[in-house]
This record gives structure tokens, sequence and C-alpha cells, in this order.
């Protein structure tokens, strides 16, 4: 039998590591950043975002790439319903422009998938390039009776089955099912009263 040799990996400085934690409190600001870098300032206009707007992400399932003290990447996935199917939308996924060759991006799509698998979780959606996101797993095979709440291209809704059969039959618009996050609401100071 013949033991198989791990192949040496040399890093140039720009090859740094990277790490993939759970995305935390103090990432929000970066986070918001580096997503209107990627998709610009007008990113909450998207359709894709109306499923997201006001709600957490599935617990979890909120990633963040940190590389040499910065956040560098980030994927979140959140509950829906496919047609009444129990399912997760992945997005938005986003690398930053100077660290895209590192594999960040596949990093995230890994780890996101396999955590979301490990809870239970039957099938993910995504409104995505299919050449990109075939390489996961992912396929418009069981989407095509599926809709968004607003304008999209079908042959971008692609969807992936943890579980055989989870999006079987699933047809009708893809919609949040968590409950919205309440309202922030100012908080004031107590008035003090003169006596």
């Amino acid at each position: 039998m013949t033991a198989f040799r791990k192949p040496q990996v040399t890093l140039t400085s720009k090859a740094a590591p990277f790490a993939i934690r759970a995305e935390r409190a103090a990432d929000v600001a970066m986070r918001e950043a580096l997503l209107d870098a990627c998709f610009g300032e007008n990113r909450h206009g998207r359709t894709c975002q109306r499923l997201r707007d006001g709600r957490a992400p599935a617990a979890g399932l909120a990633l963040a790439a940190v590389r040499e003290g910065k956040l560098v990447g980030t994927v979140r996935l959140w509950h829906v319903s496919a047609g009444g199917r129990p399912a997760l939308v992945l997005g938005p996924l986003a690398v930053d422009p100077a660290c895209r060759e590192l594999g960040i991006g596949a990093a995230l799509m890994h780890q996101a998938l396999a955590a979301a698998r490990a809870r239970g979780h039957a099938a993910v959606i995504l409104l995505g390039d299919a050449p990109y996101y075939a390489r996961f797993g992912f396929s418009a095979e069981k989407t095509g009776e599926l809709s968004l709440p607003g304008p999209f291209e079908r042959d971008r809704l692609l969807a992936v089955e943890f579980t055989d059969g989870a999006l079987d039959g699933a047809e009708g618009p893809i919609v949040p099912t968590r409950a919205a996050l309440p309202k922030r609401r100012a908080v004031r100071a107590p008035v003090a009263h003169a006596a």
C-alpha cells in the first residue's frame, strides 16, 4: 500500500493565512463596509435582501473570515419557506477584492454548508452564478417552480439538498419564516425631578 503524502505548500506574503469563525457583534461595521465595497451601497434594494431585512441569520450560520486582524469575508444563512418547504437562503457571500485569490469564498461556502448540514437543515437556496456554485452541489433542478419577492433571473435560483427530496414538489414563493427582530427604540435617560 502506498502512503499518500500531504503536498508541501509555500505561503507567500500575499497568501497569509486566514481564519473562519462565528460572526461577532464587533464585526458588524466591518461586515457592512465589506458588503458595500463588494455589492455597492444600493445592495439593500436587491431581491434577496427582502428575505433578510429586519431578521437575524439562522443560529450558528453567520460566519466571518479574518486575515491579519481584518474581516475579509462573510457569509450568512437565513430561515425561509420555499413553497411551503423549510429551507435556508444563503447570502450574501462576500470576499474582500484584495483577497479573492486566496480561496476564502470557497472555504466560507464549505464551512457554512457543513454547519447547516450538521444543524439538521434539509436544503439551502441561493441566487447566484450556476458555474461557480455547481462545485458546491447547487443546481436549478428543484427551483423551477419557486419565486422570489422581486425580480430575479430564473437560471440563477439554485439549491442544494442535504436530505433527498427536501424540495420535491416545492412551488410558490420563497418567504422568510423567522419573526422579525424588534425595532430598536431609543433609550432615554431617566429624568431627575426636583423635590
